[in-house]
């Protein structure tokens, strides 16, 4: 649609939050892509991520976290599920789909109670954090608790993956990680879940055999073993944060939060600041709940910082 009305072939998308300097592919084995993923090569990949994450629970890979999301309400029967709000749509629409009451609250303390309750740390669009203590306190006060750890890769501290290696915690814990957003392989479709021993269990069963491929078991074993790649990445959008911060700020835009891989801003008029940015082929998010927010993932290489800031300046 942006294109069809912009014009143009050479798009920068800024509106996912997916790292536009990508991790590099390593050459794969040709058994990657002419046999069926064997279980070896699956637990290799798991003790990869089992090791990045620094958990020791139990953990399954996924095709993207978004696969395990309309699962996950499949585990127990419909009951009484919360939402912490705003955050990504799916989690809320996958629960009201299995037939659960969902209801969206605006604090963590509105939690509690619930059968099972969703938050994502930090959330996606606005970035607020929770401190693992907060949470393990929360999780003691529902039925289970579903923490989306999508853009947590750059903020190791914020992550529940360790504590969920702690048993008495681990049956009410599921903690949802992606590996193409921070590792800029989205369209692999990898990611994990980690759990108790029966929530994997039930979730690897309704996942399937092979629920991923054998270049992405390939692919995502040698990233996630490349902690060297994953710290400088850290150390880079640290920078490239303040780097589009300013960049916002003087375009009159009000910073309002956000991760390490997208940033949130308050606008005069959200739909005018987008246009703005897609006259320039650069494209963004903007949210039906506001009409003054917009989200920018953070450039790449030189040249995509150079057209934005031109676009700002326009």
């Amino acid at each position: 649609m942006a294109r069809a009305r912009f014009g143009g072939t050479d798009w920068i998308d800024l509106s996912t939050g997916i790292n536009r300097v990508p991790y590099p592919l390593p050459p794969l084995p040709v058994e990657a892509w002419t046999t069926l993923p064997t279980r070896a090569a699956l637990a290799g990949l798991l003790a990869a991520a089992g090791t990045a994450y620094r958990t020791r629970a139990p953990i399954m890979a996924v095709a993207g976290a978004q696969a395990a999301i309309p699962l996950i309400p499949r585990l127990t029967r419909p009951a009484r599920a919360r939402v912490l709000a705003p955050t990504y749509n799916e989690h809320a629409a996958a629960l009201r789909a299995a037939g659960w009451q969902v209801e969206e609250v605006t604090t963590l303390s509105a939690l509690e109670g619930a059968d099972l309750a969703v938050l994502g740390n930090p959330n996606n669009p606005d970035g607020q954090s929770h401190q693992p203590e907060a949470l393990l306190g929360l999780a003691a006060r529902v039925g289970k608790l579903v923490i989306d750890e999508c853009f947590t890769d750059a903020r190791p501290d914020l992550s529940l993956a360790p504590a969920a290696s702690q048993d008495l915690l681990r049956e009410r814990l599921i903690v949802l990680r992606s590996f193409g957003k921070f590792y800029g392989l989205a369209g692999m479709r990898l990611g994990f879940c980690i759990g108790s021993d029966a929530d994997i269990s039930a979730l690897s069963e309704m996942a399937g055999p092979w629920p991923i491929s054998g270049a992405a078991i390939a692919i995502g074993r040698a990233a996630l073993s490349d902690r060297a790649w994953a710290q400088a990445t850290i150390v880079r959008l640290h920078s490239d944060v303040l780097r589009l911060d300013a960049l916002a700020l003087s375009a009159g835009w009000k910073p309002l939060g956000g991760t390490e891989l997208f940033r949130l801003y308050e606008t005069p008029e959200a739909v005018a600041a987008q246009d703005q940015l897609a006259r320039h082929r650069i494209w963004t998010r903007i949210f039906p709940y506001s009409d003054r927010w917009l989200r920018l993932g953070l450039p790449g290489h030189a040249a995509e910082w150079d057209r934005l800031a031109q676009a700002l300046r326009d």
